[in-house]
């Protein structure tokens, strides 16, 4: 299975038979060289909560590969809207895909989607803890720390992503906190250099984690896992 990250929080796991998004955000995203149109075969896009830096180009994406959109009632309602396939889910409920199972976990942070008639609900902003080809993967989405991730360490979770660009979400110091309450196996940092705002050392967090290994992805890299 592979793993490629396009920069921000938006990653990509391809395997044999499943080609699957988390947070799409890539035409307007200034570290991503993927265009949305360059994507071909995806099968789920998975998108944590309603902003804009995580909505992304879900739409258009689904539209031209036939892709379910996976999120909260509430997105999954305002795509539907626009004619993609969804499926709705909620905090704490899992489900067996083709490709294996997802459960909704929990996220401290917003989830309001902006549009030109102002801002509207979006439910409640998510992670994902996904399990398929005998690994799991957790993306936190955008995040504060909290008591909730200690409940992860019973998971054994292979790989956790992780934001660590502060203001928004958790800084390096509560990412390193994170980390110590979930026991990944390999954390992984996201979430950070986008923007000015969110600068942030994946350095730092790679010195300052003292439980398992830290792997810091360049833009647009692709790992095997």
């Amino acid at each position: 299975m592979e793993l490629h990250y396009f920069g921000h929080s938006a990653f990509q796991l391809k395997g044999e038979n499943f080609n699957i998004l988390i947070d799409p955000f890539l035409r307007e995203n200034p570290l991503c060289k993927t265009d949305p149109a360059d994507l071909f075969g995806v099968t789920h896009i998975l998108v944590t909560h309603g902003h804009g830096d995580h909505i992304g180009d879900a739409v258009e994406i689904a539209k031209s590969n036939g892709a379910v959109i996976v999120c909260n009632f509430e997105l999954a309602s305002f795509f539907s809207g626009m004619n993609v396939k969804t499926h709705s889910m909620h905090l704490g409920g899992a489900h067996e895909f083709p490709f294996g199972k997802v459960k909704m976990a929990m996220a401290a942070h917003g989830s309001g989607i902006k549009t030109a008639n102002g801002i509207i609900c979006g439910g409640n902003p998510c992670g994902f803890l996904i399990e398929t080809c005998g690994l799991k993967i957790y993306h936190a989405g955008d995040t504060g720390l909290i008591w909730d991730m200690k409940l992860l360490e019973e998971e054994n979770i292979d790989y956790a992503l992780l934001p660590i660009g502060g203001n928004f979400t958790m800084d390096v110091s509560d990412a390193v906190r994170s980390v110590d309450f979930i026991k990944p196996k390999i954390s992984i940092p996201m979430h950070y250099n986008t923007f000015p705002l969110i600068e942030a050392s994946p350095e730092l967090f790679r010195k300052s984690v003292k439980s398992g290994k830290v792997l810091v992805l360049k833009p647009n890299t692709t790992i095997d896992i």
